[in-house]
């Protein structure tokens, strides 16, 4: 690693350095001496009582392998910011890398490091930020803190630093197939074989098991566990556990789920707002007519008029078809349905519901019901649209579109990209703890016999087979929010002024894209700079080609040309893991703790007659105390900040040293603040208030 080498020796206070056929001596007092600043993390068990050695590298040689030490004194404390004068007998040049070793004292004691500076002999300051753990005998070379595209490298040295460092992460973080049809996923069977700079700090506050069963204990109801199986009496039963844990949405869900308007309000601004989409054409297998819905139209026009005056939308969950109900329970069986629900915008802009199937087929078993059927028919109708929205919420727009895509990216960002690199120090807050939350998922909670089969109606492997069907219409372009909302035709703010997700996540969106736009210019003059970035070239190439194993249908690209693709791809990747999965993930109390608003099973079958249903075959279909319990437990846990948790514009671990860099990120907070004023600003009154989207309260990673 040194430029030079040489052998000390001590002879009446002086220093000798021999170095080929000549030496030089040196008074202690002239030699070259440098301050050696170190910074230890201040989470549980960052200190360490393990030795540490630094050896600091130049351009003309290296000092010596140098025992950190302070006699007397206990070093490496956590939160401790510890100097050490560090001389060298000749000059090594300027300093291009630092090299810490940690040795065991008495046994492994894991160390983080958050960053080391050095002052030279000159005054000059140089910083090295590390941010990462060392472990049993660890050595971490570490350079300093400008970032730099590999073209930018030039010597040797860095060269082969940057080949080294990435060879080692691709033997660490290996792709692995978890189910056949899934994005890859780490090589890991459990948390706790997952790299060390990539675990929960404490993996007892990610324990799915313990978590849940803190939540159910907390929200008292475990009271009603020992009745695993019993049905409840009526709503009012529901009501008697649900007013010790209601908050202000949730009441308000409550006290409305059955009216028209909450129902369709949720499509905008709920926990699933994705499934909504303009209705250009009804479908042949959804045989709606004038006749049926004239009652529900309210401008004197014909079905047909109103479905050209863009004024129909529609959800169809297609997607549940043969999805496998969960049988892991023989004594309580489940269902399932696939239901198609039209949408109209009456004259005050509200969306509301005028027809559902609760099929894909239309026929004498699978009635189309309507507002103007008997009240139990159309509430039980409803009920189903929404177990179905929970069902396609959980497991395709939260498990798959967020948590599963971020973590690909991330794997493909360990695997190609150096830690030096401005897309890793831009990106690595964002997909911090993704890969330890989805690990210990695939550990405890969506596993074969895991928590997810103790309430969900597509336990038992319906989860699965739901995930392997959208990958199949799983594209980068439906990631690209604006795109993603103009696809389903419902990017007019004229024709739905109400749709605050679209609103609020076109706002953020912006955002994001302006500071990575700053980001890219620094760093890139030109679209060639990109094109000749190898390690940006590889990333986008791993992402498509392992993990999204290359399917045709994905069209992921597998290399950036310009600029401006690079600015969408990284804008997409910051989205995804920031806004989408704080849109979708942190409602999920508010919208889905009223139980029959968003049931996660159903114990009857659906419906294929009019006329026959009364509350007490509503109240039988719903979930029971069991499964209603550890629902609300699931939902709670999902919808809670981490501790310490990182929003977005927050980034305490300065990887960037950059002026250039510090500006946009001062420009990107304002931007955000603004947006968060605006927001807040809008909500003031409302008793639906949106606030999902809202910056201060997105996180920066997906991280629960």
């Amino acid at each position: 690693m040194c430029a030079t080498e040489g052998e000390m020796h001590s002879a009446r206070g002086c220093r000798v350095y021999k170095y080929r056929n000549w030496s030089v001596s040196f008074s202690k007092s002239r030699m070259p001496c440098y301050t050696v600043t170190v910074a230890t993390g201040s989470q549980w068990f960052a200190g360490t009582d393990d030795y540490i050695y630094l050896t600091l590298v130049g351009t003309e040689g290296c000092s010596e392998r140098t025992l950190l030490d302070k006699p007397l004194y206990n070093d490496f404390e956590r939160g401790a910011v510890d100097s050490y004068d560090i001389t060298v007998g000749e000059n090594i040049g300027d300093i291009v890398l630092i090299k810490i070793e940690k040795k065991k004292y008495w046994v492994h004691d894991d160390w983080y490091c958050k960053y080391i500076t050095v002052k030279t002999p000159s005054g000059d300051y140089i910083e090295f930020p590390c941010f990462r753990w060392l472990v049993d005998d660890k050595e971490v070379i570490l350079r300093d803190g400008r970032a730099r595209l590999p073209q930018d490298d030039k010597t040797r040295v860095a060269k082969q630093h940057r080949r080294k460092e990435l060879e080692t992460r691709q033997k660490t973080f290996r792709w692995k197939e978890w189910h056949p049809g899934f994005p890859m996923s780490i090589d890991a069977k459990a948390h706790k074989e997952l790299p060390r700079d990539i675990q929960f700090d404490s993996e007892k506050g990610v324990d799915f098991i313990l978590n849940y069963s803190k939540a159910i204990e907390n929200l008292y109801v475990n009271q009603f566990m020992h009745m695993f199986q019993s049905s409840w009496g009526d709503f009012s039963d529901f009501e008697r556990i649900f007013m010790r844990i209601k908050n202000t949405i949730s009441e308000y869900v409550m006290q409305h789920w059955k009216e028209d308007f909450m129902f369709g309000y949720q499509f905008l601004n709920g926990c699933n707002p994705v499934m909504i989409q303009k209705c250009t054409q009804i479908p042949k297998k959804f045989p709606v007519t004038h006749e049926m819905v004239a009652d529900c139209l309210e401008r004197d026009l014909t079905l047909e008029e109103e479905l050209k005056a863009g004024n129909l939308y529609i959800a169809d969950y297609e997607i549940m078809e043969d999805i496998t109900a969960n049988a892991t329970d023989p004594c309580t069986p489940q269902y399932l349905a696939a239901p198609i629900c039209l949408l109209y915008k009456n004259s005050q802009n509200k969306i509301l519901p005028i027809a559902i199937q609760l099929s894909q087929s239309p026929g004498e078993d699978s009635p189309i019901y309507l507002p103007s059927d008997d009240q139990h028919d159309w509430l039980l109708a409803k009920i189903w649209v929404r177990s179905s929205d929970f069902h396609v919420h959980q497991t395709v727009t939260h498990l798959l579109r967020t948590h599963l895509i971020s973590e690909v990216f991330g794997i493909a960002m360990f695997r190609q990209l150096s830690a030096v690199h401005p897309a890793y120090k831009l990106l690595l807050p964002h997909i911090r703890f993704t890969i330890a939350i989805n690990t210990k998922a695939r550990e405890q909670l969506i596993c074969e016999n895991g928590l997810f089969d103790k309430a969900n109606g597509t336990g038992g492997g319906g989860h699965v087979q739901l995930v392997q069907k959208a990958m199949k219409t799983f594209t980068y372009k439906s990631l690209c929010f604006p795109e993603s909302i103009k696809a389903r035709g419902m990017e007019s703010q004229e024709e739905l002024p109400y749709y605050y997700y679209r609103d609020d996540g076109n706002k953020v969106w912006e955002a994001i894209k302006s500071f990575v736009t700053d980001m890219i210019n620094i760093y890139y003059a030109s679209d060639e700079t990109v094109q000749e970035d190898e390690e940006i070239q590889a990333f986008v190439k791993d992402v498509c080609s392992f993990g999204m194993q290359d399917f045709d249908y994905c069209e992921f690209p597998k290399s950036v040309q310009t600029r401006e693709q690079l600015v969408e791809y990284l804008t997409v990747v910051i989205f995804t893991a920031s806004a989408q999965h704080a849109a979708i993930n942190f409602g999920q109390y508010d919208w889905c703790s009223w139980i029959p608003n968003a049931p996660p099973t159903m114990r009857n079958p659906p419906p294929t007659k009019k006329g026959q249903t009364d509350m007490k075959l509503i109240v039988e279909s719903l979930p029971d105390r069991g499964r209603s319990c550890w629902h609300l437990g699931a939902v709670w846990a999902l919808s809670q900040f981490q501790e310490n948790e990182l929003f977005l514009g927050m980034y305490p671990d300065e990887h960037f040293i950059e002026k250039p860099v510090k500006k946009a990120l001062e420009t990107f907070r304002e931007k955000l603040t603004e947006v968060s004023k605006l927001i807040k600003n809008r909500n003031e009154g409302k008793k639906l208030p949106y606030y999902y989207l809202s910056p201060d309260r997105i996180p920066n990673s997906v991280a629960v």
